[in-house]
């Protein structure tokens, strides 16, 4: 595999399965609320064909206002390491993605509570964004204990495969930092191959997490059950 992913923009993306949950248990009332109140204003737009049929790349810029630093949190759960992110740097942009709604709705919460404005949240696949975002546009990103995919047949859902680290690879900028956090040491392992072959290099890895780190709820539930914590960092090459 190159080290330096495609950069062209590509109007067509390949059609693609999604695995996953997009919903869980009946939303509260002020979830419901927090979905029609705040979302609309929160979401980036022309990612999606029926915004976007030319599917022409957007501009970050338009969607914070100005051309600060973006960064992307790929499934941001419930979404309290995003709202710590953008609290502690309110220079930057964050966009989240997210497919369970659930997860978008207890961000949405927390977004209100914290009083964050540079924030922003796509409620589907990280890929559609991907798709969409100019090249080198992005300058961190954040995979925080995804979906582990256990079983041996399943790895190939994982987000540490070319399909996803290819475009991840391509829309972020030259020594770009690229997080993981999980405690699934052979999501650990598939992760410390596959990434570097996306045109990442590693610059850490192992049990301490980042200065800035925020435990989030998957982290405590893992560190309940007896599981290890690992942290790896790379920088795109």
């Amino acid at each position: 595999m190159s080290d330096t992913p495609k950069s062209a923009f590509d109007p067509n993306p390949p059609r693609r399965n999604f695995y996953g949950r997009r919903h869980g248990k009946t939303l509260r009332q002020s979830q419901k609320g927090y979905l029609s109140e705040d979302l609309g204003e929160l979401r980036p737009r022309g990612i999606t064909p029926r915004e976007n049929p030319a599917r022409a790349p957007i501009d970050p810029a338009a969607i914070f206002g100005d051309a600060r630093p973006v960064w992307l949190e790929v499934g941001f759960g419930g979404g309290e390491h995003m709202v710590h992110m953008a609290a502690s740097y309110p220079e930057i942009g964050i966009i989240g993605c997210e497919p369970f709604i659930n997860g978008v709705a207890m961000l949405l919460g927390k977004i209100r509570a914290a009083g964050v404005g540079n924030v922003s949240v796509h409620p589907g696949d990280a890929r559609d964004l991907m798709d969409v975002l100019p090249p080198a546009s992005i300058a961190k990103a954040f995979l925080n204990y995804p979906d582990p995919w256990p079983k041996a047949r399943h790895h190939r859902r994982r987000f540490v495969t070319p399909e996803h680290l290819i475009p991840l690879a391509r829309v972020m900028q030259p020594g770009a930092e690229f997080r993981v956090a999980t405690d699934i040491p052979d999501y650990m392992r598939q992760t410390l191959e596959e990434v570097p072959l996306a045109g990442f290099d590693l610059v850490a890895e192992g049990p301490e997490p980042w200065q800035d780190w925020l435990s989030t709820r998957y982290e405590q539930k893992a560190l309940r059950e007896g599981r290890v914590p690992h942290y790896a960092t790379f920088r795109r090459r």
